[in-house]
């Protein structure tokens, strides 16, 4: 039987796909079989697949499968190959611990300094094996490894931190210190164990502990702090400070029954966290009571929120005042830059304050976008149209690559974290024009978050047509007309939602493009009159988008057609975005400065700043970031009016 041309054409271009979805199958199946420890079963899939972009992973699979016993001559042949991709560090990381468990120090040492990923296990590991020769050195490294944890360390710290401890390098203070950090994080287990390596007369009476743990009223109500030596003193302190995360003023009223009983440096410790925990909560008092605090040495987040306490009051002097006491290397940081120029204009300075806005003016983010309304400035437009290109050359020689071929066929087969950290390893030292081009590659494949993520890292040339990308218009457009809503905003809150990834899910379950929560999504289902609707659904494309924009509706609604507190509302609930609002109207960057909850602080800029770039990206009429993030109206009875919390 003879085809027609036509047919037979067809036929040869299907050929490839049919490939590529019988190797994917293969290796999905071998990467079962490695997960079940089925040995002869991936050695059989495995031989399908010696030519695939993809036989690292298999290489790196059967040496996993084998590692307790395979000789070492095996390990650093596959270390020891070209093969640029992720797993070959991973088996090294993998390797090195076992020679630190198994104390082969000198393999240990030999292989460590090729590796490139560390974790604070191997950290330990490494310090242990330098300590046989440079003793003085380690222990120092050890003791700043201790101080900088509130949190369990890896079973490889506990030799090291033993042998700091047993020659003096650790200090009773320094295990004080630990204990202290422990117990403000709430890691009452650890404190518990960290006290028990101090002096008998300076340990923590661990039932105690529990106690203020568990009901820190109720422990200050009971406990005697007459005559109380330093332990009681110190368990007290801490049912103190767990109270000022539960209600400051009812820690304060606790505090002022027992104040007397505290030295100088307890009592200023003391005010230095209710000045923090009330400066979370909006609290007038938080700078009365960091104040109050005089000399205690704050923490990094301590001193950010008596800046944030002080915005708040629009207290300038103060604003510049507390960044002034930051370290140098938290001055840096963009909130403080701009805030603090801000503060020198308010105090009537000219030249300093322009000075700084002018160097912030070409970033491209929340506070550049922010200094250049400062000065009046248009939002940087040289990158909203490309610099670069990449050609068809460009682009097949990006393909050609084999890492970046694996992190395509792991997009494929749906294997979305080992793909991220392939495609991470691929582009790790690309220069701008390359990152351009992976981007664009990303951007033809559907990878939209690989897309932006690459995109921004760029530093000279940017194309913000990839960093911002706009997929789905044709779908959405609809959507953002029947409800209202301005297209830039839609997409501004899009892009960090989701990165545009179809079926992202987050920790707490909201899902899809719009991450619409479980009890959203029914809610507005039912507000809709989707009598079908079950909760599978929302990962439906279309439908996400439908739940989606109609809540933005809502909650838009809700709040004056503010998208400041709207965007708040959409990540944190209306409760909370309602609750932020001030006893005076305040400034829409100083309300989301203030907002209590880091994610949904970096979260509203981030929305408020894409949305300028989707404007102008649109066409639309040009406005400021400072014009959209506008005027937030103070508290009153009309504004206060309880609404369903269901974000």
């Amino acid at each position: 039987m003879h085809f027609p041309m036509k047919f037979l054409l067809y036929a040869l271009l299907l050929l490839p796909l049919v490939a590529a979805a019988d190797q994917d199958a293969d290796f999905l199946a071998a990467r079962d079989a490695f997960r079940a420890g089925n040995t002869a079963r991936f050695e059989n899939l495995a031989a399908r697949l010696k030519n695939s972009p993809l036989e690292p992973y298999l290489a790196y699979y059967r040496l996993r499968l084998q590692l307790e016993t395979v000789d070492s001559a095996t390990i650093q042949a596959f270390l020891a190959r070209p093969d640029d991709t992720p797993v070959i560090d991973r088996l090294r990381g993998e390797w090195l611990k076992l020679l630190g468990k198994r104390k082969q120090w000198d393999a240990f040492s030999a292989e460590y300094p090729h590796l490139l990923n560390e974790d604070t296990e191997l950290g330990c590991y490494a310090l242990q094996s330098r300590l046989r020769t440079q003793e003085s050195e380690t222990m120092q490294e050890a003791r700043k490894l201790w101080l900088s944890g509130s949190e369990d360390m890896p079973e490889s710290c506990t030799p090291l931190f033993d042998a700091a401890l047993a020659g003096g390098a650790i200090s009773e203070a320094d295990v004080w210190l630990r204990v202290r950090l422990a117990l403000e994080a709430g890691n009452v287990s650890l404190a518990g164990h960290l006290s028990a390596k101090l002096p008998m007369e300076h340990r923590l009476p661990v039932a105690a502990l529990s106690g203020a743990a568990a009901n820190p009223q109720r422990y200050l109500g009971k406990v005697n702090l007459e005559n109380a030596g330093e332990a009681e003193r110190r368990v007290a302190l801490f049912a103190l400070q767990r109270l000022t995360k539960q209600l400051p003023q009812l820690a304060f009223v606790q505090w002022e029954k027992v104040a007397a009983h505290f030295n100088a440096e307890e009592q200023h410790y003391f005010y230095a966290w209710l000045g923090y925990e009330a400066a979370l909560r909006q609290d007038a008092r938080a700078l009365e009571w960091f104040r109050a605090a005089d000399d205690a040495p704050l923490t990094e987040q301590q001193r950010a929120w008596r800046t944030r306490a002080a915005l708040r009051a629009l207290n300038w002097h103060e604003v510049h005042a507390s960044i002034a006491a930051m370290t140098p290397q938290q001055q840096q940081e963009g909130a403080w830059r701009y805030w603090n120029a801000r503060a020198l204009k308010q105090l009537g300075q000219t030249d300093e304050p322009a000075k700084a806005f002018l160097a912030m003016s070409n970033e491209y983010n929340f506070y550049g976008q922010l200094a250049a309304d400062e000065l009046n400035l248009p939002i940087a437009s040289g990158a909203m149209s490309a610099g670069f290109q990449p050609g068809k050359e460009e682009l097949d020689a990006m393909l050609a690559q084999p890492p970046i071929r694996r992190a395509l066929a792991l997009y494929r087969m749906d294997l979305r974290t080992d793909a991220l950290r392939e495609w991470a390893w691929a582009i790790r030292k690309f220069d701008d024009k390359q990152l351009l081009t992976a981007a664009e590659i990303a951007r033809r494949n559907q990878m939209y978050d690989r897309a932006i993520n690459t995109a921004d890292r760029t530093v000279q040339l940017h194309d913000f047509s990839l960093r911002y990308l706009a997929p789905y218009r044709d779908v959405l457009r609809g959507h953002i007309q029947q409800n209202q809503l301005e297209e830039a905003w839609v997409y501004g809150l899009m892009r960090q939602e989701s990165r545009f990834v179809t079926q992202a899910r987050s920790n707490v379950g909201a899902a899809g493009l719009m991450q619409v929560m479980p009890a959203t999504a029914r809610w507005i289902a039912r507000k809709l009159g989707m009598r079908d609707y079950r909760n599978r659904m929302v990962g439906n494309t279309d439908t996400n988008l439908i739940l989606g924009t109609y809540y933005m509706k809502t909650v838009l609604g809700w709040f004056d057609n503010n998208p400041v507190l709207a965007s708040a509302a959409y990540n944190a609930g209306p409760s909370h975005a309602r609750q932020w609002r001030g006893d005076t109207a305040l400034e829409g960057a100083i309300y989301t400065e203030t907002i209590p909850f880091s994610e949904t602080r970096d979260y509203v800029k981030k929305v408020m700043s894409n949305t300028v770039y989707y404007a102008q990206q649109f066409g639309q009429p040009p406005r400021s970031l400072k014009q959209r993030m506008g005027i937030i109206a103070a508290k009153n009875s009309s504004n206060q009016t309880p609404i369903p919390d269901e974000k």
